[in-house]
């Protein structure tokens, strides 16, 4: 069987969150089970061509927008266990200090580059002559590509017969232009009515994605439920019904090579659950990192995210007085909303002894805090699968996370089910819900016994992409089979 996934961005060439991690890590695991699964992605201006060198094979193909054609070269290279990866090289699109965004907003011509990138996904098929059984999309950014692979790219020859999968990591970003763009699309204005492409007046890429596709997918159980109501569905609940025969939920696994505190080279000492002794090495390296001088027998809680409200940072910062004064340490890591760059650095400025931020995306960093830290808090609104709470699992580090999606899937309370539980769980999304899961853990720390035996519990959790791989590679079979009943 063959696989072509398409994403904005795939790790390890470019990353700004955990989409790049299971877009990277997916098609690793495919190529175990025999699967020729390759990846095609935007040359983003962040892909290191000292690591990755590239390939020019004269590729070259032109995508028409509009009233115009445009050109592009896709370029090839590879990653770990030889994963093919396929790149569109269009500098005007994709040379830029950012993925989608600055601090400042997002690109206003977000709605051409993705556009373009979703037809240079077919288009690239037919110049490589590598012809997939199932084309895999994620997120809006690819949205668009089964809408044209069904209606520009109907009749031909070298697509036809390929299924369709798409993949809803977050439906909270949905890719809506307003409506003045379709001219860009080169579709009949049809296509422009709430049985397609239309949203309250305006085009929504993702809602592309939905209808067109044969089978749609989201990275956990609950969320795939979540979504279909008004609370989760931010306005795509009803179409989503439509289509719930269709709907799975698949848990994202994570890549034991590269997050493993047995083997992970980026940290200053290596452990297992079968010694933990190091762990209180990574910490103490940890703390150093973010000058915290306070208690060190305090347990050390951390955060690395996106610094936006859907994380959860609204309830962080009211909150983060009161989790100190509990007798805590904290810091935090990420990029994301500028009000929340600027609170969080006024916060540490007024507590410098006990809370730390570094506005980054640092990966070795990242490993750190999953050894060193104790405590990993995600208090998410929503939250479609979560990585780090898996990361966590593995190395020991107990997870507090918010009853919502795949963090209520992966996450078993100890509270409630002490012989069970991985973690530490709360409903409510409110403050006090939040502080009141912190405190049940920090109760449970002070029982150093019982705190071990729940690290090395955690440490035994397995979520390793075999699974995963072996749950996606039937929503593939399902997919050709339903894209064979409708011709």
């Amino acid at each position: 069987m063959k696989i072509l996934i398409a994403s904005p961005e795939v790790y390890p060439f470019v990353k700004t969150g955990g989409l790049a991690d299971v877009t990277g890590a997916l098609p690793k695991a495919l190529k175990k089970l025999d699967l020729d699964a390759r990846v095609i992605l935007p040359k983003h201006k962040g892909v290191d061509e000292s690591r990755f060198p590239l390939k020019y094979k004269n590729y070259k193909i032109k995508c028409q927008i509009s009233m115009s054609f445009v050109e592009a070269e896709i370029v090839e290279s590879e990653y770990d266990n030889g994963v093919i990866a396929y790149l569109v090289e269009q500098d005007e699109y994709y040379n830029r200090d950012y993925l989608y965004s600055t601090p400042d907003g997002d690109y206003q011509d977000n709605a051409l580059r993705f556009i373009f990138f979703s037809k240079s996904i077919l288009e690239a098929i037919k110049v490589t002559g590598f012809k997939p059984d199932v084309l895999h999309y994620n997120d809006w950014e690819t949205a668009l590509a089964p809408v044209f692979l069904k209606t520009i790219y109907k009749d031909d020859p070298q697509l036809k017969d390929i299924a369709t999968v798409f993949t809803i990591h977050n439906i909270g970003y949905q890719g809506i232009f307003w409506h003045y763009d379709m001219h860009l699309l080169n579709l009949g204005w049809e296509y422009f009515s709430p049985d397609y492409l239309e949203f309250f007046g305006n085009i929504n890429f993702m809602k592309g994605g939905i209808i067109f596709s044969d089978i749609i997918n989201t990275v956990s159980k609950k969320y795939s439920e979540e979504i279909q109501t008004p609370e989760f569905g931010y306005g795509l609940d009803g179409v989503l019904r439509t289509r719930k025969d269709d709907l799975y939920g698949i848990i994202n696994g994570i890549d034991y090579d590269e997050w493993n505190p047995e083997t992970d080279e980026l940290l200053p000492a290596r452990y297992s659950y079968r010694d933990l002794k190091n762990k209180l090495l990574c910490k103490k390296t940890l703390l150093k990192e973010f000058n915290i001088e306070q208690n060190k027998d305090y347990p050390l809680i951390a955060t690395i995210s996106r610094l936006a409200d859907q994380k959860g940072f609204d309830l962080i910062v009211s909150g983060i007085e009161e989790m100190l004064s509990l007798g805590v340490n904290y810091i935090v890591l990420g990029t994301g909303e500028r009000k929340y760059h600027e609170t969080l650095k006024e916060l540490s400025k007024k507590f410098p002894d006990s809370f730390a931020v570094k506005i980054a995306y640092d990966n070795k960093i990242a490993h750190l805090i999953e050894a060193g830290a104790d405590m990993f808090l995600m208090p998410s609104k929503y939250e479609p699968c979560g990585l780090n709470q898996l990361y966590s699992l593995k190395y020991g580090t107990v997870p507090i996370v918010r009853a919502v999606g795949g963090l209520d899937d992966t996450i078993i309370d100890y509270t409630e089910n002490p012989d069970r539980g991985t973690g530490f769980k709360f409903k409510e999304y409110t403050k006090e819900a939040m502080l009141d899961a912190i405190k049940r853990a920090i109760k449970l720390y002070k029982n150093k016994d019982l705190w071990q035996s729940l690290m090395i519990r955690c440490m035994k959790e397995d979520y390793s992409w075999e699974r995963s791989a072996k749950e996606y590679m039937g929503l593939y079979k399902k997919a050709i089979e339903r894209c064979k009943s409708k011709q």
